[in-house]
């Protein structure tokens, strides 16, 4: 058994996604090929910390009226590189000059109030409040118990201060979220990512998968028996499995896991989707297929003692309706967008205090 991690060097954390252009600057942008758009993550924030890069955080820490992002959304901010955004636009202008003034001038916190009205070049009518952090050495304390805490699937909860020490603890929480104080201080409620990923096959589809995952707020577990079709360089969210017992990760996944099932043998799909459904704890199974595949598995499933009632449960075929394009890049939006129409519904739901399943 083989498993690949898709940490990377620092240096790729942020070379190659240098964000140089400035309004009314002709300076050409970076090639989007060459430089795609990180999603933020506190592992690159310990990384860069590590490697000496001055680096500040921003956080939409309150949103009152009409903004572009959430409250908790966050980005990273060196000399001239962007990790995750914040919403764009004159927002993201301004909140990264201010970072960079403060890595400037090594000032450590600030709360800033932005109207996003037309003084800012915006229309949204709203007022935002940034929190910026220059981080250091002495934040890699939180940041690694960030990692542990995600890794273990447990939440954390930081108590910043205007000035001085922060401290952080574990959380029960399960909806992730900020709270400004009158004192200029704040707490930072911090969960893992909602999407547990297990992806089993590495075929085209698969690939195709895995590059649109790695823009987005999960973690993926990518199992599949042969590794050499695993690409070296993989994203810093995912991690590969070459495994002569696949089955066997199911029982292993956590609870609330979205499984995708699409290897190279329907025998190996059968037994998966088998071992799935002993499960009753997962947030999305779906298998890959048309909808003659899905009548014989259901056949052989209820010959092999699944009760016919848990067939609701899988979804096949995959992805949102309206998509009849087979090519693996259009089946994977497809796929995706109905994980994440799955995970805002389950985000719905706990945000009500409700626990109900939620299938497509």
């Amino acid at each position: 058994m083989t498993a690949l991690t898709g940490k990377g060097p620092v240096e790729e954390a942020g070379a190659r996604h240098s964000i140089k252009q400035q309004p009314g600057n002709t300076d050409k942008a970076p090639d989007m090929q060459d430089a795609p758009l990180k999603p933020f993550r506190f592992a690159d924030a310990a990384r860069m910390v590590r490697a000496g890069v001055p680096v500040a955080m921003v956080t939409i820490v309150e949103v009152k009226g009409s903004a572009p992002r959430e409250a908790g959304i966050r980005m990273l901010v060196s000399a001239d590189d962007l990790v995750g955004t914040i919403g764009g636009g004159h927002l993201e202008w301004r909140g990264m000059d201010i970072a960079r003034a403060m890595l400037v001038r090594g000032e450590p916190r600030r709360i800033e109030r932005i109207p996003l009205g037309p003084a800012l070049g915006q229309c949204c009518g709203g007022v935002v409040q940034l929190a910026f952090e220059v981080l250091g050495e002495a934040d890699l304390h939180w940041l690694d118990a960030v990692e542990r805490n995600f890794t273990a699937g447990k939440a954390l909860q930081r108590q910043v201060p205007a000035s001085g020490a922060i401290t952080h603890g574990d959380s029960h929480a399960v909806i992730p979220g900020v709270t400004l104080h009158a004192d200029g201080s704040w707490t930072d409620t911090l969960v893992p990512d909602t999407m547990h990923v297990v992806l089993f096959g590495a075929g085209h589809v698969g690939h195709a998968l895995v590059k649109v995952l790695a823009t987005l707020p999960c973690r993926v577990h990518w199992v599949d028996e042969r590794d050499t079709l695993f690409p070296g360089g993989l994203p810093d969210n995912v991690e590969a499995e070459a495994s002569d017992t696949p089955e066997a990760v199911v029982a292993q996944a956590p609870a609330g896991s979205y499984f995708l099932v699409m290897t190279h043998s329907h025998a190996l799909d059968q037994t998966l989707c088998e071992e799935i459904l002993k499960r009753t704890d997962f947030a999305y199974f779906g298998l890959i297929g048309s909808k003659t595949k899905r009548a014989r598995f259901e056949h052989r499933m209820a010959e092999h003692g699944i009760d016919p009632a848990r067939f609701a449960e899988m979804t096949c075929p995959m992805g949102v309706p309206g998509i009849t394009d087979k090519a693996p890049a259009m089946i994977a939006v497809a796929i995706v967008a109905q994980l994440l129409q799955v995970r805002e519904q389950r985000l719905a739901a706990l945000r009500a205090g409700r626990t109900e399943a939620v299938h497509p």
